[in-house]
């Protein structure tokens, strides 16, 4: 096998490789979530509060496209770490080509039925009264991109597979910084309002995969398929979906809590509730960017190894994940206890949001601090191809517990019950993901 730069996942300092593997990570989800604060910012200043509400009713069909493209790319990916590291270059080539193949199949097919049913999936998603139109506007357009944004997300992960940080950073830079322009342009100078922001976002897709293309076809990438490799083979097919599945299922459920929640709380307290909840999932995203860029970083540190049979420095790379993860959740914490009204007076001005919004964001960020062990655990479990406990882990957090609080707790506490249903599920999640971490670490990474 022609050897290249992802052999340092089996040979750097452990501590080393998380910072190299995490920082430009961290920095990627970082531009990204600056782009998805300052969008949020720029629409609900020049369209409106309303245009914040609609963009969060199209949210989970963006988040279901992306998470497609995730999966596809995290199940792939965690095949082609385990085979670089067991020297099997020809798995690596096969899997990245049934990777592109799968993606492009599914997105069409998506588009296809998503446009079909417009009408109806819009109010299923949350978009009643003045947020049906603007949502309708935002959906129509950003679905033409479904395959564009699939196509990048899968992509980004590979690169990242490929031990490659620096270029997946840049995957991530790209369309952020391209949908701001694009939002200044469309929205502010040629004044297209919705149509405007839709087409930003669609933009900044294109750029993003014209800069993933361009890595693979360029001598930075080990990765150079041909249409051979594109031919789907049943037995790849199939392990890419078993941890694939994992991702999709994730995010999936992200998708379905953000469908309930716009409903819940439209009922509750109608658009204004919609919007308070859209600004503290921009903050989510925002927030918590280092520790979802360590746990990205730690992802092919541990595939890597693992399949080198490496396990010392597989029990390390947990032990420092989750030190390094926890401790900039502390910060973060910190940050939004203290200056929750500030943040909020950053996105709108309305009275109504300004009152409610705060208590309700130190709700959501009450246990930060201990989220990075449910997050590295479920993904250790991912990282070295063990599906179905990938699964069940990572579907603790919102799917097991999250989901089930939200649907009782409104009844009896009505928005407060909302809120207090988010650091519940955090902590319940993370006692079930240490059990189990910790089981699998004494008895599997022993044998070394």
């Amino acid at each position: 096998m022609r050897k290249g730069k992802s052999e340092e996942l089996g040979k750097l300092p452990i501590s080393q490789l998380i910072i190299k593997q995490s920082v430009p990570a961290s920095i990627g989800i970082l531009v990204m979530s600056i782009n998805i604060l300052v969008d949020t910012i720029l629409v609900g200043n020049w369209i409106g509060a309303n245009a914040i509400g609609a963009i969060n009713v199209v949210l989970p069909v963006s988040f279901f496209i992306a998470a497609l493209g995730m999966a596809i790319g995290i199940g792939g990916s965690s095949i082609i770490s385990r085979a670089l590291g067991a020297d099997n270059h020809s798995k690596a080539l096969h899997t990245f080509g049934n990777q592109i193949s799968i993606t492009l199949i599914l997105t069409l097919g998506m588009i296809t039925i998503g446009l079909l049913f417009v009408d109806e999936l819009i109010p299923i998603f949350g978009g009643k009264g003045e947020l049906f139109e603007p949502a309708k506007i935002y959906y129509k357009i950003v679905l033409y991109g479904v395959p564009i944004l699939g196509l990048s997300m899968m992509g980004n992960t590979v690169i990242r597979a490929e031990g490659k940080p620096n270029y997946a950073m840049v995957a991530m830079i790209i369309p952020s910084v391209g949908n701001l322009v694009l939002d200044v342009i469309l929205i502010n100078v040629f004044d297209m309002g919705m149509h405007g922001a839709a087409w930003a976002s669609t933009g900044s897709y294109v750029l993003c995969l014209g800069w993933i293309i361009y890595f693979f076809l360029s001598k930075h990438s080990e990765l150079k398929i041909n249409f051979s490799h594109l031919s789907i083979k049943p037995k790849i097919l199939t392990e890419i979906s078993s941890l694939g599945f994992v991702t999709l299922s994730r995010q999936a459920v992200v998708s379905i809590t953000y469908l309930l929640l716009n409903n819940i709380l439209f009922e509750l307290e109608g658009e204004s509730a919609v919007t308070t909840y859209a600004i503290i999932s921009r903050m989510l995203m925002f927030a918590l960017f280092p520790v979802l860029g360590v746990t990205q970083g730690f992802l092919p540190i541990a595939g890597f190894n693992y399949g080198a049979e490496n396990y010392a420095r597989v029990r390390e790379s947990i032990n420092k994940a989750i030190l390094y993860a926890s401790s900039v959740g502390l910060l973060v914490f910190a940050v939004i206890m203290i200056f929750p009204q500030e943040i909020v007076s950053v996105f709108t001005q309305e009275e109504k949001i300004l009152e409610r919004t705060p208590s309700a964001m130190r709700w959501v960020f009450a246990a930060v601090p201990v989220i990075s062990l449910q997050l590295i655990g479920s993904a250790y479990f991912q990282a070295i191809g063990k599906a179905v406990p990938a699964l069940l882990l990572t579907l603790t957090r919102q799917g097991f517990f999250f989901i089930p609080l939200v649907l009782i707790l409104p009844k009896f506490y009505g928005e407060f019950g909302v809120w207090i249903s988010f650091p519940l599920a955090d902590v319940i999640s993370t006692l079930v993901t240490g059990y189990f971490l910790n089981k699998e670490v004494k008895t599997d990474l022993v044998k070394t």
